[in-house]
């Protein structure tokens, strides 16, 4: 049904960040192996897409905002410009959200990544890197809890 396809994503995105939360802090510390935190970045990353999503499907049904049925860009802008002031989420927030995503899909996009001792380097075609360390994981997994949260107060859902 139409109306209930925001708790749909909201059920997603919180089972991505329980996901990520136990690679993160319970099979990572035992297995120590790299590719785990790569994994933790796409769940971290698919949970912040599908709580976004949420967010723009409740707007949406109650007719606060438009939404572009073929252009993902566009209804990210007016997650920023219009939605995330409505629940409560900071300008770094919504900064430090747009570069984990950013992050995620040059991880995608990266023709290179290797791995230099707690971290994991990830090289794109024009030589820059990005570095992804568990610490750096762990502060983007409690930012994507905490949009979570924000988004289940903002409509009222337990």
């Amino acid at each position: 049904m139409e109306s209930e396809k925001h708790i749909e994503s909201l059920q997603k995105a919180v089972k991505s960040i329980k996901i990520a939360d136990h690679m993160l802090y319970v099979t990572y510390p035992v297995v120590k192996d790299k590719r785990l935190l790569l994994k933790a970045l796409e769940n971290v990353s698919e949970a912040l897409i599908d709580v976004i999503n949420a967010i723009l499907q409740y707007d949406y049904l109650f007719k606060r905002i438009q939404l572009y049925k073929n252009d993902a860009r566009l209804n990210f802008e007016t997650f920023l410009n219009k939605c995330a002031k409505r629940y409560n989420i900071s300008d770094e927030e919504t900064f430090q959200l747009t570069e984990i995503l950013k992050l995620a899909e040059s991880h995608k996009k990266s023709p290179l990544e290797f791995l230099r001792k707690e971290r994991v380097v990830i090289m794109s075609d024009s030589l820059k890197t990005n570095i992804i360390e568990p610490e750096k994981l762990k502060k983007y997994l409690s930012l994507a809890k905490m949009i979570v949260e924000k988004a289940r107060f903002g409509m009222n859902i337990k």
